[in-house]
């Protein structure tokens, strides 16, 4: 998973940057896997097209139709072909085994390699003298089905991880540089620690740095995963990437580039990729094992036969049959038509799976933490209760009011009470003479009536008493209505939890997982959300590195932990966990770091991960048992074992248990289906 952007020199980054290109560095890596895809497919079709007259001129195939196509030299047409199929079919599995023995990790590929090897180079011997059987047709078929079962597990893995690329797409790429009078666009490369630029409402901020005039409300959610946008005023910090409300501000940029909190957080999600282990897959730890077996066996009975006096023909002859015998077709099958089929399935229910082995381990987690905004909660604020103070004012009619007001405002407090009102299906009446009170409210008349909408601070410079109604108010953001200057009604908004996620609490806990929060809101909040949701534990005001610190607390303490999480916050801790799942309506970083992608942002559909993910997981089990269990059989066989009472497994009956575990294998696997639903 690291990226490929480390290997890149700051010359070529700058150049990148110049012509605007980060965004398209990103696909590099989609297209390299869409091209190996393609790469496996057309070396697959080629094979297939080269096994067919391999066959029709194998002797032993012949045998068994009953016919004779001999001819002066067809040994030759067929030691011909396929050297076409070893090089061309099993060039994949042979550099394979070169990437695998570098990486001192012998799986598949050199399960597979040592078996096309050896079984080229005996028959090849045999084409020009040495006294044999040639294995040419097991070597076709072999390149062909193992050339099909990757082909097929590519297709179900999307492509490696682009999340540093969307964390930098997140940065502007242009800002405008207040010079003097002057304001002028510039690069957001060519930006200077000193340097002025003015921010206008709605914009992304470009890079850290102190405002020096203005007052607005930034949402920094995506950043920090402080749900309530941060109201910010002179000499206040804000950070790259956050998003400007509806004020315009003049920051003096203080980090640009490699300072920037944004980098950090890059850095981190690289560290935490780096470091994730290489959990090697089922299949390939099977496959080393057979190997083991393979050679150990194979030359043991080398040693054997010729210990016992047999000529050196017919001992190698039963070492290259065992060493062929044992890369079983049904290996190269039996997990990428599982992990096809459970892909597929679980595409179908809203789980997006990126990384295949972080799936098949779903079996294992036993905490889940989840961040809260946007994860938990729809990250959206809702009006929470409304109530009027004023005689012949009903609350609906105070939520009208506000409305009229709000229907001008774009700050995300103005948008949770429209969304009310639309709800109510209330028709707010137009508002005149509006006007914004800086930093404290709005101001509007409605109805010939003045109507202001103002934050507690306008109360208490103002002098006014807060009302009962505003007592008690853990982690929601309160606004007042205020008629001709008198106190109206109360508005009070919260973060709202989504409807799904106390299910999906409750399902993890029966299934004895622990559930852990994790959000950068205050106290409050996350003590209120943690307990209506009947969580075990919760953190609160943690910052975005802090987040990856607790994953990593819980993963010392021997947890093996999932992470759920939306944001650029989030980024580093989905990383660092064993199993990183990112929310579909979050942003596009968290789904590019995360191994699972949950579509429909739907808390619920962690529990069918984890049930999928164990499915998924037995199905393997049997599917390899099925696989190597063919190979007990057919292995001593192979070796002679009952040579001396004349049953020795002839290369055809080989063939013939090898078609019959793969067909084994291919019908179990679809089974996986009724099973998943």
């Amino acid at each position: 998973m690291q990226n490929h952007h480390q290997h890149k020199t700051e010359k070529e980054k700058e150049k990148e940057k110049e012509h605007g290109q980060h965004s398209h560095s990103g696909h590099n890596h989609h297209d390299h896997h869409a091209m190996m895809i393609e790469d496996f497919k057309k070396r697959f079709w080629a094979s297939l097209a080269l096994t067919v007259p391999i066959l029709l001129l194998s002797p032993m195939i012949q045998h068994w139709l009953g016919v004779d196509w001999q001819f002066a030299g067809d040994q030759y047409v067929l030691f011909g072909l396929s050297s076409i199929i070893f090089f061309y079919g099993g060039w994949p599995f042979l550099t394979g085994l070169a990437d695998e023995l570098k990486d001192k990790s012998p799986g598949m590929m050199t399960l597979i390699a040592v078996a096309i090897v050896v079984a080229y180079a005996y028959s090849s011997a045999v084409v020009f003298g040495l006294e044999g059987k040639t294995f040419f047709w097991e070597l076709a078929t072999l390149i062909a089905v193992m050339l099909l079962g990757h082909w097929i597990e590519m297709r179900s893995v999307l492509g490696a991880s682009r999340a540093l690329e969307k964390l930098i797409e997140l940065l502007p790429d242009e800002a405008h540089r207040v010079d003097g009078g002057q304001v002028t666009d510039v690069k957001v490369s060519e930006l200077k620690k000193g340097d002025v630029i003015l921010i206008k409402p709605g914009e992304k901020i470009p890079a850290d740095g102190v405002i020096t005039e203005g007052e607005s409300s930034l949402n920094e959610s995506m950043l920090t995963g402080e749900s309530k946008p941060v109201s910010k005023e002179k000499g206040d910090k804000v950070i790259g990437g956050s998003i400007n409300g509806n004020g315009s501000l003049k920051v003096e940029v203080e980090g640009t580039g490699e300072d920037s909190y944004l980098s950090k957080v890059i850095n981190m999600v690289q560290e935490a990729q780096g470091r994730k282990s290489k959990t090697q897959k089922l299949a390939d730890r099977a496959a080393f094992w057979l190997t083991v077996v393979a050679l150990t066996v194979g030359f043991g009975t080398l040693g054997t036969w010729l210990f016992l006096g047999k000529d050196f023909a017919f001992a190698l002859e039963r070492m290259v049959t065992v060493m062929v015998i044992s890369c079983p077709h049904a290996l190269g099958l039996a997990i990428p038509l599982v992990s096809a089929i459970s892909t597929a399935v679980s595409a179908r229910n809203g789980l997006l799976i990126r990384n295949r082995t972080a799936f098949e381990n779903a079996r294992r987690i036993t905490t889940i933490v989840f961040d809260k905004t946007g994860t938990l909660t729809t990250g959206e604020f809702g009006v929470s209760r409304y109530e009027s103070v004023r005689e012949g004012l009903d609350n609906k009619e105070l939520l009208r009011l506000a409305a009229a007001l709000e229907a001008n405002s774009e700050h995300p407090i103005a948008e949770g009470i429209l969304v009310k009102a639309k709800e109510l299906e209330l028709k707010p009446p137009q508002a005149t003479n509006f006007n914004a009170i800086t930093g404290k409210g709005v101001e509007a008349t409605v109805d010939g009536k003045s109507v202001k909408i103002v934050s507690p601070r306008y109360l208490q410079d103002e002098g006014i008493s807060t009302p009962e109604a505003a007592q008690d108010n853990e982690g929601e953001t309160i606004v007042f209505v205020l008629m001709a200057g008198e106190l109206a009604g109360v508005i009070s908004l919260s973060d709202q939890i989504r409807p799904e996620s106390a299910e999906a609490i409750g399902t993890l806990h029966e299934n004895g997982i622990k559930t852990v929060m994790l959000t950068g809101d205050n106290q409050a909040v996350a003590a209120s959300v943690s307990r209506e949701l009947g969580m075990d534990d919760f953190f609160a005001e943690v910052l975005p590195d802090q987040k990856l610190d607790k994953v990593k607390a819980l993963q010392e303490k021997g947890e093996y932990v999932a992470m759920t999480g939306d944001g650029v916050n989030d980024a580093p801790a989905l990383a660092q966990a064993d199993i990183g799942i990112a929310v579909g309506s979050g942003t596009d970083v968290a789904a590019e770091t995360a191994d699972i992608v949950l579509v429909n942002s739907n808390p619920r559909d962690i529990s069918k991960l984890i049930l999928f993910g164990k499915a998924t997981y037995r199905k393997m089990v049997q599917n390899l048992i099925w696989a190597t269990a063919y190979n007990v059989v057919a292995i001593p066989l192979a070796a002679g074992v009952l040579y001396n009472w004349g049953i020795m497994i002839s290369p055809a009956a080989g063939a013939a248990l090898m078609s019959l575990s793969t067909v084994v294998v291919a019908v179990n696997a679809q089974l996986l289906r009724k099973e998943m639903g």
